[in-house]
């Protein structure tokens, strides 16, 4: 019998817990200023949002980003189906509409077969399908270890975008998924996890952050990102300075995935998690001991980060349950300069 292919094994990291850390990627960009030299230009690198807005006319926008990572699984389909809906997640985010994605592919064709990356073409297509949109072409080179995302792009009107340097003191923050599958990557890379963990695993990244295009057309939802690899507290520090503001956290409202903390005592924590919050502990006050892995845990397609106008919070939360969006309310913007967590 042919043995499977455990693609983990064959990488040094996996899925957004691969990104740079803030720290780093701030020394890697420093002077590397886009915003002021195309006039058309809206959202460029000047606030470290999801994706990169272009200004077409007649209040139409041209949505852009790229997204890779090496494997959080072992399963190629699954990871070709993780690292599509990573990327596509980002086109939602902006409140827009994905229209066509590109394959990035960095392949060890010495060490595995191409049957192997043909899986993760799948994986990709059929999300990408399931999104309405064509995976119409891409790149491939042969690296030392497996690598794959999308170039994506999608079209939004200008009253709808939704950028993540916009919230308002006494917005409203929610989030659409629990934290801590950066948690759970970490445990399969390990070979800890369990089947309940890898199906949640599996339940959290595969799916695509739709929802961002209905709460794009809501005009009381004033900001929005999805949390990723800088965790909960890194993506919200984006917000708060792109705003010039803070937030409160409240501990006991934010949403958890239950089978992580026997991992947590195990001492089963992505690398990144201590870069992570290296780079935001200045501004964090009051943050309970329990909840720095939690809170800085890399998120792989993690879920969006919304800023709803508190007049509007009951009409929103109307909304979500309409349509079948999850939604956890779990803090508040606030005219102050730090994060601070309320237990």
């Amino acid at each position: 019998m042919k043995k499977s292919v455990k693609l983990t094994q064959y990488s040094t990291g996996g899925g957004c817990g691969c990104k740079i850390n803030p720290i780093e990627l701030d020394k890697i960009i420093s002077g590397i200023k886009t915003q002021n030299e195309f006039r058309g230009l809206i959202v460029g690198n000047k606030t470290s949002d999801d994706a990169s807005v272009f200004n077409l006319g007649r209040g139409k926008l041209l949505i852009q980003t790229t997204d890779f990572f090496m494997p959080i699984v072992d399963d190629p389909y699954t990871f070709g189906k993780i690292a599509a809906a990573n990327a596509i997640s980002d086109i939602y985010a902006m409140g827009a509409k994905p229209l066509m994605a590109n394959a990035i592919l960095g392949f060890p064709i010495d060490k595995l077969p191409a049957s192997v990356a043909n899986s993760i073409l799948k994986g990709a297509v059929d999300v990408c399908e399931k999104v309405n949109i064509p995976l119409a072409g891409g790149h491939s080179i042969k690296t030392s270890e497996p690598i794959f995302g999308l170039s994506v792009t999608g079209t939004c009107s200008e009253k709808n975008l939704k950028t993540n340097s916009n919230a308002k003191p006494n917005d409203v923050i929610y989030i659409t998924k629990p934290l801590g599958v950066g948690i759970l990557a970490s445990a399969l890379k390990k070979e800890k996890l369990n089947k309940q963990g890898l199906k949640i695993l599996i339940e959290n990244t595969t799916k695509a952050n739709t929802e961002g295009q209905i709460i794009g057309k809501l005009k009381y939802v004033n900001s929005m990102t999805d949390i990723t690899g800088f965790g909960l507290l890194g993506h919200l520090t984006e917000m708060c300075k792109g705003a010039g503001i803070g937030a409160e956290l409240y501990s006991e409202k934010i949403p958890v995935i239950a089978e992580i903390w026997e991992y947590i005592e195990q001492k089963i924590i992505p690398g990144n998690t201590a870069l992570n919050w290296e780079n935001v502990k200045k501004i964090v006050k009051n943050i309970p001991e329990n909840l720095i892995e939690v809170l800085n845990d890399p998120q792989t397609n993690g879920g969006l980060m919304i800023s709803v106008d508190s007049n509007r919070e009951s009409d929103f939360e109307i909304l979500c349950k309409k349509r079948s969006i999850s939604i956890y309310k779990i803090g508040k913007f606030v005219n102050k300069k730090e994060i601070n967590i309320i237990s």
